[in-house]
């Protein structure tokens, strides 16, 4: 099946397994002993508008995405209406030309952020760039003077510049720095259980693996999320006129979804939603997104969990941003 130019087999599977095995409690319905779907109440770790596992008001989590929205421009045809995940509004603005959008976020702050920026407003730092701004500050520890990190981002040939990363920043001292920083008890600092159980073991080998993966195949100096996260550099890029048209809903996405009008979305930018969810959750999510899907639908479902044999439709290479283990890209009939 091609959709806008991506290739995606039928035979591909989901990119988060959805089809987990029917619960002790539950009949073969789905239904629990008292008749209830247990799945209506699932959780999910976002609801509660915080990385930490502590009481209190939301956040604003993400100043910015990390994610390439190259992605889901060329997975999703032309002209049709798009629901995606709000976040810091950059999907979003990205799909804007092309598509009707409607971005929808579980947690307030993070939505009134992204309709702001969407006006125009300036961005700002949230939790995510917070902590990653203390890794930044050690990083002359490591080696990683700013003047060598620029240099580093200037290139634009990838044999370069992976010759570049070997040679001056991957050092023994930042390997070490950066198997402290995402290490389990470093990040049980900062993040509550839900956001960790699904990361694979050695996190830290597992990200640096990853930033070369994507060193190795783009070219630094036209890729802003290479500067975003190894500067920390967040220039607010010009907002389309077309970003008045956002719809911004807050809402769980499947609940919304559960209300919206039978194949009325050609397209799923759903984030890592399900990074922290509940089993429950991701087949509820499911049955609202296929409920939801128009015919040619499709799905871009991204997660920090390590692929498996399941992940046909990954394309966590394509994407510029450099995180992410798993960017499934599937017709929403396949979920």
């Amino acid at each position: 099946m091609a959709l806008n130019g991506m290739d995606l087999d039928r035979r591909s599977a989901d990119p988060v397994d959805l089809d987990a095995g029917v619960a002790g409690g539950m009949d073969r319905s789905g239904m629990d002993r008292s008749g209830m779907d247990p799945d209506a109440a699932a959780p999910t770790a976002w609801q509660h508008g915080r990385f930490d596992a502590a009481a209190g008001p939301g956040r604003l989590l993400f100043g910015r995405m990390y994610e390439d929205a190259g992605i889901e421009r060329r997975a999703f045809a032309p002209g049709g209406r798009v629901l995606c995940i709000a976040s810091a509004g950059c999907t979003a603005m990205a799909l804007a030309p092309e598509h009707a959008v409607v971005a929808v976020d579980i947690n307030p702050v993070q939505l009134a952020y992204a309709r702001a920026r969407c006006a125009g407003a300036p961005g700002a730092r949230g939790a995510a760039e917070r902590f990653m701004d203390l890794g930044r500050r050690l990083g002359p520890l490591a080696g990683w003077r700013p003047s060598v990190v620029r240099r580093f981002l200037d290139l634009d040939d990838p044999a370069e510049q992976v010759r570049y990363w070997r040679r001056h920043l991957d050092t023994r001292r930042f390997r070490l720095a950066v198997d402290a920083m995402f290490s389990l008890a470093s990040l049980r600092t900062v993040y509550a259980a839900p956001f960790l159980d699904f990361l694979p073991p050695r996190l830290g080998a597992v990200m640096r693996a990853r930033l070369e993966r994507c060193i190795a195949r783009h070219a630094n100096r036209s890729n802003p999320y290479a500067r975003a996260l190894l500067l920390g550099e967040l220039p607010d890029a010009p907002v389309p006129a077309c970003a008045r048209d956002i719809r911004f809903v807050q809402a769980d996405a499947a609940r919304f979804l559960e209300g919206e009008p039978a194949q009325s979305f050609d397209g799923f930018a759903l984030s890592n939603i399900l990074d922290g969810a509940s089993a429950a959750y991701a087949r509820r999510l499911r049955a609202a997104v296929k409920r939801a899907a128009a015919p040619q639908a499709c799905v871009v479902l991204r997660s920090f969990r390590s692929p498996d044999a399941a992940d046909a439709g990954d394309h966590a290479a394509e994407d510029r941003s450099m995180l992410w283990g798993v960017v499934g890209v599937s017709p929403a009939h396949r979920l």
